[in-house]
């Protein structure tokens, strides 16, 4: 560890090499980051790009390993770091916070998805909708995908298993202002449950910003923050092409898909107004980003686990009535989706 005198931990002096290529990485990063999350949502929602199935079906899965190596190798551990930092001191130095706040972000989530599903639930059963899930793990007709898209048919539009199709509400239970009402709900659940998952990404991608438009190794980040958040902008849209929305949300996805894509130029901007004085290793720039990390781990460390991987391995009917052959499919596109972003985790 440095010698305290050695430290810097208040605003700097930077001396800001490669300055116009860091202004053309605002530009160049808004491009990767916003393709890689909109190819997936503009290739499903328009009949003018024609994708074979294969393809979504190796993005949703690559996405689900991409989420989860983000969540521990580029959120939890710099996590880690930045509140043991030696800047620190007091009740930061007295407790490990990382996983502390990481533990109590997983809880948050939970707790609002678990309100959320009474609420909806609730709400229709008390409209004469009795077995109709209002979390969107039983209904509609896109791919099993927990809270950000129904289970119950594959990734093409199947149809809904007898076993699945019993427990859905008939024509005859539903009145027109009723069925209104759930598919209101159920898309409102499905909004929840991405808002979730960009929730998680979104901080990050603004540290990243701020970061690369100070680092001294710009070259070097440059070009792994470009991979990384293409990565990361595809298994979001994978996420968001699959949702199953009522009309009033259809353009929920380009909105979540175009969020994403400005936010990391954003903090490259930012981090380039402040350049001169900007220290990511002062106390005040350690304890935001630590705290920014460690919660988005949570985030993503529980959408990752519960709704990606035990709603798209476990629970979803067709792929626990699939093939072998599909199973170790999508396995190992998560893994390589994982090992990818695991791999860039070496440099960024």
């Amino acid at each position: 560890m440095s010698d305290s005198s050695d430290l810097q931990c208040g605003a700097t002096d930077n001396e800001i090499s490669w300055f116009s290529l860091r202004v053309g990485s605002v530009f160049i990063i808004l491009a990767t980051s916003m393709s890689g999350a909109l190819f997936p949502v503009l290739a499903r929602k328009t009949k003018w790009i024609h994708v074979p199935k294969e393809v979504f079906e190796f993005a949703k899965y690559f996405g689900s390993g991409v989420i989860i190596a983000t969540a521990f190798i580029h959120l939890l551990a710099p996590g880690f770091d930045e509140l043991t930092s030696p800047c620190l001191s007091g009740i930061w130095g007295d407790y490990d916070w990382a996983p502390a706040i990481a533990m109590m972000a997983v809880f948050a989530v939970f707790l609002v998805e678990l309100f959320a599903f009474r609420w909806g639930t609730a709400k229709l059963r008390a409209l004469g909708v009795e077995g109709y899930d209002a979390h969107g793990h039983c209904a509609g007709p896109s791919g099993a995908m927990g809270a950000h898209g129904p289970e119950g048919t594959d990734s093409v539009g199947a149809p809904l298993s007898a076993g699945v199709a019993r427990i859905l509400p008939s024509e005859a239970e539903l009145e027109a202002g009723d069925e209104h009402t759930m598919t209101e709900t159920s898309g409102a659940a499905q909004i929840l449950g991405v808002a979730i998952l960009e929730f998680g990404v979104i901080f990050h991608s603004v540290i990243i910003g701020l970061t690369l438009a100070v680092d001294e190794n710009f070259i070097q980040l440059f070009i792994v923050i470009i991979f990384h958040q293409m990565f990361e902008g595809l298994g979001l849209g994978a996420r968001l092409a699959f949702l199953d929305l009522p009309r009033a949300y259809r353009w929920a996805p380009l909105i979540g898909c175009i969020a994403y894509g400005v936010v990391t130029p954003i903090g490259i901007a930012a981090g380039l107004g402040v350049r001169s004085t900007y220290n990511p290793g002062s106390a005040t720039a350690s304890i935001v980003s630590g705290v920014l990390d460690s919660t988005s781990a949570g985030v993503l460390l529980y959408t990752g686990l519960v709704e990606l991987l035990a709603h798209e391995f476990l629970f979803n009917p067709v792929m626990t009535g699939a093939s072998n052959g599909r199973v170790v499919y999508a396995v190992v596109c998560m893994l390589v989706g994982a090992g990818i972003m695991a791999l860039l985790g070496r440099w960024a």
